[in-house]
Formats: structure tokens, C-alpha cells, sequence
């Protein structure tokens, strides 16, 4: 087993990122990771964090995986998520859907305690663990942002992305250089208020190489069902790539014509906003991955 320490993180996906570690073909990697603020929030007093050079959505990595060449898949299996005991919510001004409510940035600890978050005196919530970024690097020269979503997968914020699920990125790049972190213990769809609750912890995933495959990257497989995720300027045409991208699979891994193919799109999909804070707006369009199976489709 390989184990990324939290020492090696990057603020930008890019091809020529150096490589944290190499591993082989289906081999155990665990990542150590930081939180979206890089882990300097520690006291609701201090809402602005304890360090100036704190970066934004740090990423672990970047993972070279021997033998990944450009156009390749890699298929990453998220075995475990583990949390530390505590993880943190910050208001802002400036983004989110209720920022014109908040006049400054105030924060708020919370505690994570046998798998609970105590909200307050009342309130236990059940964690649901996630990545929020995950990606590998993406083409061109200058790369992308961690806080932006994209083809390469990146801060997709999709609560879907949890232990138990597996999700294929794309090899742009010798090695294809997986990054991911931004962990939380909790988040609803939308991610509305500009965050869920950010912590810190380690993600241990098997990496796998595809080659000769095609999916509609970044593809999720998660509690039984198949999703297509893409990312845009809006809502809209996030939704319309990702329907698209999924029209285009179960057509092709059911044999079905165009016709039967959105009808049954339109009986069995579900389209869902995965998060409107980003750079880029999410969205994800779920299929029952069952059905395809029935037809003698067998997910790589």
C-alpha cells in the first residue's frame, strides 16, 4: 500500500505537477489530505484562518500510475474515508446563494463524534462522507484551478463521490497525475450555503488503468446507478451536457434507437444538481445501471 502524505499538495491540477508517488496497476493508494481551507481555520474566532499563505482547495497528490498513457481511463475505487474529529463552516459575502445575507465571514466548529456531527444542543446529523475535488490533470499548458470543475474532473462537490463508489477520470497526461481532497462529513446537493461541513482525513482508493474503453469521463458509479457529471457556465447547459453525455451511453450500451433511448432516458434518469458555488456549475444525470445490464452491458 502507498500513502500520500498531506505535505504534498497542489492549488492547480497541471501536467507538469511532480509526481507525489508512483504506483502500479491496481494497486491500495491512501491520501492524506487537508481541509478546503488548508486546514488554517481552527477557532470560530479566527474565521480568516491562522495563515496568510493558506491555499485554496489544496489537493493531495499528484499520483503518477504506471503504465496510464493519454487517452486512457482511470478507474479509481473509493474504499475508505476517514475523518478527524472535528470540521468547520464558513459564511461568506461574496459567494454562495444567501451571501448578500452576511456582511463578514464568521465560522463555526463542529464536532464529529461516532460517526454524528453535533450541530448544537438539539441536533445530531449522520455524517455521509465525500471528495469534493477529485481529478486528474487536464490538457493545455497552464491547468486548471482545484476550485474549478471540468472535463478532468476536479471540484465537482457531487455527494455522490463517497465510500463504496468508483469514478472514472481521463488520462490526458503520461501517468494521468490524480489528485484529490476537500473531504466532507456532510453536504446536500447544491452545496447552497458555499460549503459543507470542510474537513480533513484519508481517502484510500484502488487505481486501476482502462485502456481501449470509452466512457463519458468523468463517469460515477455510486449506489447502484451509473452518472454522467459535467460542469458549465450554467445550470442549464450543465444539465443539457450531462443528459447528452448519458443519451449517448445507454444508447450504446443498451443497442436501443434514438427513440427508445429517450424514452427510457425519460422513465429512468434523474438529473440533480450537484453544486452552484464553483467557478463552473454541476450537475449529474443518474441511470440505473440494471437496466444496461439486463441488455448485456458490463461496466469496466
Amino acid at each position: 500500500m502507498i500513502y500520500i502524505s498531506k505535505d504534498y499538495v497542489n492549488d492547480t491540477l497541471k501536467w507538469d505537477n511532480k509526481a507525489a508517488a508512483h504506483c502500479k496497476d491496481g494497486e491500495i493508494v491512501v491520501f492524506e489530505t487537508r481541509d478546503c481551507y488548508d486546514n488554517s481555520i481552527t477557532s470560530s474566532e479566527r474565521p480568516l484562518g491562522d495563515r496568510s499563505d493558506a491555499l485554496s482547495n489544496p489537493v493531495t497528490g499528484a499520483l503518477y500510475v504506471d503504465g496510464a498513457e493519454k487517452g486512457d481511463i482511470l478507474k479509481v475505487e473509493i474504499r475508505d474515508i476517514k475523518l478527524r474529529p472535528w470540521g468547520v463552516m464558513r459564511s461568506s459575502n461574496i459567494g454562495g446563494v444567501f451571501h448578500e445575507k452576511y456582511d463578514k465571514r464568521e465560522a463555526i466548529i463542529y464536532s464529529i463524534r461516532n460517526n454524528k456531527i453535533l450541530f448544537d444542543d438539539v441536533l445530531e446529523l449522520d455524517v455521509n462522507p465525500m471528495i469534493g475535488v477529485i481529478g486528474t490533470a487536464p490538457e493545455g499548458e497552464e491547468g486548471i484551478p482545484t476550485i474549478t470543475p471540468g472535463k478532468h474532473g476536479g471540484n465537482m462537490d457531487c455527494k455522490k463521490i463517497t465510500a463504496g463508489s468508483t469514478i472514472y477520470l481521463p488520462v490526458n497526461v503520461d501517468g494521468g497525475l490524480l489528485s484529490m481532497g476537500d473531504i466532507h462529513a456532510l453536504m446536500g446537493d447544491g452545496e447552497v450555503f458555499i460549503c459543507g461541513l470542510e474537513t480533513a482525513g484519508e481517502i484510500t482508493v484502488k487505481v486501476s488503468v482502462l485502456k481501449n474503453i470509452k466512457l463519458p469521463v468523468p463517469f460515477l458509479y455510486s449506489g447502484e446507478k451509473v452518472m454522467t457529471i459535467q460542469s458549465a457556465e450554467t445550470l442549464d447547459k450543465a444539465g443539457d451536457m450531462a443528459a447528452k453525455e448519458m443519451f449517448e451511453f445507454v444508447k450504446n450500451a443498451s443497442g436501443q434507437s434514438d427513440l427508445r433511448t429517450g424514452m427510457l432516458m425519460s422513465l429512468l434518469s434523474d438529473m440533480a444538481v450537484c453544486q452552484v458555488v464553483d467557478p463552473l456549475l454541476t450537475m449529474r444525470v443518474e441511470f440505473p445501471l440494471e437496466v444496461l445490464e439486463k441488455y448485456g452491458y458490463k461496466l469496466p
